[in-house]
């Protein structure tokens, strides 16, 4: 061969084969690993300009993970144990939670580290959730060694990389079946409930869930699924790793931090997929793309989006301007409003609780802003109003109810606390029982349900979630949900969706009033004492209070590992003194 000679491009896994379809009716999530085997299907990774690089089909990754398993024996690992994966995107992630699954361990997806935090923070981070965990091993790549090393050194876990883990001997052995009722894997919930608790989810609860999701969906025959969603988070993880396995689907995945990079790259992939596709991302990635494309005039060139059937939204508060400006963006690629699948969901639901039927796009309903926050509506100022969006139906064997603060049904536009039941609710929170017993009550006949921690309504059989019970600003009384400041502010020129934290501090006279995080990007000192003033006044005509501005450098604003902001943290970070405001003298 010629120095000249270029290595054959890859050929990706198909979209049918003439294996039948089968959604996620199996009694253990190894019987789906078996079965997707027996297909040609499987999962290809893409570098960041979107370029195949590894074709792993799923009879390849069963082979993998069965070495995995025999792996796992032979070092002493039982059933029941964990191994916790630091969740990179890739096949030997892949093959590892797989090979557990057959050993009878626990996989616990661990997240990669991130900007925010920098090296001691993201030590810090995995020792927390080793220490939940106690892992009998901590596995991660070898570029993330020192500090993956030294998190599982402080737990005192042993702690391999994936070359390294790869070289132990596997000899033939029994390796145990799975039960139903058994734990499939361990999930680190981003903020919905509580963090960082591990959420305990059983095999029937997982194949509950995907076979409600794809019901939800109706995943057919042709559809390809296409993500770049962390595997450390439900939506990637359940959504879009574990959801193809058990219902047979071909995925193309970019890693997070190369959507990051390069956000289109996630619509090249879509584009270039010859069949139907099923793609998800919270808010947030669809604001990222609108705003690359804005300044491009070649999109119906460049992108072809018209097989795009399923555009999943969810993980954080929809924000129909934000979908609307997607739809103006990239309706000349193809792109249909109605293929946008809004969703709710929770890691303590094992992924969804609800989602929209498809091809009814985005359904908003204007509610008075005083309802929202359940204070009396003051008729010397004109009525606001915030657009809330319809999140969808129950999945199959969900239910939802509404419940008012005594614990009781509520009615069709009665906003109250979300509950619901199902076989897809958690089976607990690993090791935490009184953290279990706060959100899984059982009422008088017997019925468990999950308390979700979000606040919502119902109507005509439709969700719509209007925010986070914890995050409600309480002052003098009244209610302000920070959703609706922050939505206030970013309406000022130059600031991005995710810009803007409030919540409510306690000031120098020991009341307590709204606080405003701001990434700002002026530096002249005049600028932004007028930037302060210009979000103070907007803060005021919301709330009718005078507000704490903080102006701070941007990046500054934690997120979840789902991409949310964390105002809980945020304001934690701010009160010790590790977010620092900007000098506005300076």
């Amino acid at each position: 061969m010629s120095d000249d000679a270029q290595t054959p491009t890859p050929m990706p896994t198909p979209n049918d084969c003439d294996l039948p379809r089968r959604r996620s009716d199996f009694a253990t999530f190894a019987e789906a690993i078996d079965y997707a085997a027996r297909s040609e299907k499987g999962l290809n990774f893409h570098d960041m300009r979107g370029t195949l690089e590894r074709v792993y089909p799923y009879s390849e990754m069963r082979a993998d993970a069965m070495k995995a398993a025999r792996q796992f024996a032979a070092m002493g690992i039982a059933k029941g144990d964990r191994v916790a994966l630091v969740a990179e995107t890739g096949a030997e992630f892949a093959a590892l939670f797989c090979g557990c699954i057959y050993a009878g361990a626990w996989p616990v997806p661990l997240p990669l580290p991130t900007g925010f935090g920098g090296k001691e923070g993201y030590i810090e981070q995995l020792s927390v959730q080793l220490d939940s965990s106690d892992p009998k091993i901590l596995i991660y790549p070898a570029e993330i060694a020192e500090m993956a090393g030294a998190a599982a050194e402080r737990q005192g876990c042993e702690g391999q990389s994936w070359e390294d883990f790869s070289e132990r001997p596997d000899p033939e052995t029994d390796l145990p079946e799975a039960d139903p009722q058994d734990i499939c894997y361990l999930q680190y919930s981003s903020g919905s409930t509580r963090f960082p608790t591990g959420v305990a989810v059983t095999h029937e609860a997982l194949l509950h869930n995907l076979y409600g999701h794809a019901s939800g969906v109706n995943l057919g025959e042709n559809d390809r699924v296409v993500s770049w969603l962390p595997w450390y988070h439900d939506m990637g993880l359940v959504g879009c790793f574990l959801s193809p396995i058990a219902n047979q689907a071909s995925v193309d995945y970019i890693r997070t931090e190369h959507f990051a990079r390069r956000p289109l790259a996630w619509l090249d992939l879509i584009s270039r997929n010859q069949g139907n596709t099923l793609s998800y991302s919270p808010t947030f990635g669809y604001d990222i793309c609108a705003r690359r494309i804005s300044s491009q005039s070649n999109v119906a060139e460049r992108l072809d989006l018209s097989r795009w059937r399923t555009a999943g939204n969810g993980a954080d508060m929809i924000r129909p301007d934000v979908m609307q400006n997607f739809v103006n963006a990239f309706a000349g690629a193809g792109f249909r409003a109605s293929a946008f699948t809004p969703s709710y969901g929770l890691a303590e639901a094992t992924l969804a609780v609800t989602v929209m039927p498809p091809g009814e796009g985005i359904r908003v309903e204007l509610v008075e802003e005083e309802r929202l926050s359940g204070r009396p509506r003051d008729l010397s100022r004109p009525a606001r109003y915030r657009a809330i969006v319809n999140c969808g139906r129950p999945l199959p064997g969900m239910e939802v109810e509404i419940r008012g603060e005594d614990d009781n049904p509520r009615g069709d536009h009665q906003i109250g606390k979300v509950w619901c039941r199902g076989k897809s609710v958690m089976h607990s929170y690993f090791r935490n029982e009184e953290a279990t017993d706060d959100c899984l009550v059982a009422n008088a006949d017997g019925e468990v349900w999950l308390d979700t921690g979000d606040m919502g309504y119902m109507a005509d059989g439709y969700l719509f979630i209007v925010g986070r019970a914890k995050d409600m600003i309480i002052i003098n009384g009244k209610n302000h949900w920070p959703q609706d400041i922050e939505w206030a502010v970013e309406q000022l020129p130059g600031f991005n969706h995710g810009d803007i934290a409030a919540f409510s501090v306690e000031t120098d006279n020991g009341e307590e009033a709204p606080a405003v995080l701001v990434h700002c990007r002026v530096s002249e000192p005049e600028e932004r004492i007028k930037l302060r003033n210009q979000i103070a006044d907007k803060v005021r005509g919301v709330t009718g209070m005078n507000c704490v501005v903080e102006l701070v450098p941007p990046r500054s604003l934690p997120r979840t590992s789902s991409g949310k902001l964390s105002r809980a943290k945020a304001k934690k970070l701010y009160l010790s003194g590790e977010i620092q405001p900007l000098d506005l003298a300076a």
